[in-house]
């Protein structure tokens, strides 16, 4: 089995050298890499060139187009069984590829992804916002979990493919915005078996601010909404739950400010609710202070979300503004 791992890369040089470092770790090696340089200022042309004689790597550099379509670019040149889609902000654990490779013998899949997790080298922040994006009492605890919700869809920063989907589904015909959910539905519509591989994590760095995480988590409550206006039947009740929580936190303010009665009961759940958060991001962590930084992640997350989502919303759905 030959796989295609594809990396669309925009401005992150240094992000690219430690990925690839991962990649020359593992211990299945029937794989080539392509770098695709999606118009960028600062490229990281010679960064690569110095793995050309540690991996079968290819570099390509294009004009900016995104990163749904700068993997289009590479599912046309690429030679494997598979393509593996990843994210350049990630680490790969030596042992993904012989566990995906392994999997695939025993599980026959057509489209596949795995889960994210935070690497011990991560930052406290980084660390959090992982928290925050996998935890049970956040919408993250319905991504890469065997328990998912409804018809699981693999996310792009750890995502396969085999060739045959490609051939008959094609690649993405959005490059942002939920790309790589509607890329899902599509495969899933064309009879294709999807499904998660729970031991093929990667190390996903994500953003390294809490400002640059509310503007990513921003993004996905409004690409949510463009997946809505592609497949209506797509909108579920948990994705509503990050809108709600936001208008809730409002509606506590306003209850401080004008009906102390019944702000008590607001706060009490509202600090219920975090107190939660801080226990068991402490349990997994196993530290007080990026406990208390989760807490700040998963507030962010969850609001920056609900708001991206009811911007469009009312933009794009109520308002039916383009």
């Amino acid at each position: 089995m030959f796989f295609s791992i594809i990396i669309p890369l925009y401005n992150r040089p240094q992000e690219i050298n430690e990925l690839l470092t991962t990649l020359c770790k593992q211990t299945y090696t029937q794989f080539e890499v392509l770098v695709i340089e999606d118009g960028s200022v600062n490229d990281a042309k010679n960064i690569v060139a110095a793995y050309n004689d540690k991996l079968d790597i290819k570099y390509f550099y294009k004009e900016n187009s995104g990163q749904g379509f700068s993997r289009n670019f590479g599912f046309e040149r690429a030679q494997g069984d598979y393509f593996i889609i990843f994210d350049s902000d990630i680490l790969v654990p030596s042992n993904y590829l012989e566990i995906v490779k392994n999997y695939l013998y025993e599980h026959k899949l057509d489209a596949f992804g795995g889960p994210d997790a935070a690497h011990e080298s991560f930052t406290p922040i980084q660390k959090a916002i992982s928290y925050a994006m996998t935890s049970p009492f956040t919408t993250g605890g319905i991504r890469g979990n065997k328990k998912h919700i409804g018809q699981f869809h693999p996310r792009s920063f750890n995502m396969g493919i085999s060739r045959e989907v490609y051939e008959k589904v094609g690649g993405f015909i959005l490059t942002r915005l939920g790309e790589d959910i509607e890329y899902s539905i599509r495969i899933h519509e064309n009879g294709f078996k999807i499904g998660l591989i729970p031991e093929a994590k990667v190390y996903h760095k994500r953003r390294t601010s809490f400002k640059q995480f509310y503007k990513q988590l921003h993004f996905f409550g409004r690409a949510r909404i463009n997946i809505y206006k592609h497949f209506p039947s797509e909108l579920k009740l948990v994705h509503f739950f990050p809108a709600v929580f936001t208008l809730g936190l409002l509606f506590t303010i306003v209850c401080n400010l004008f009906c102390p009665p019944l702000a008590y009961i607001c706060n009490f759940f509202v600090l219920l609710y975090f107190l939660l958060i801080f226990f068991h991001a402490w349990q997994v962590n196993k530290s007080i202070k990026i406990a208390f930084l989760s807490v700040i992640a998963s507030f962010i997350q969850l609001t920056a979300y609900g708001l991206g989502f009811m911007q469009d919303l009312v933009k794009r759905v109520i308002f039916k503004m383009s």
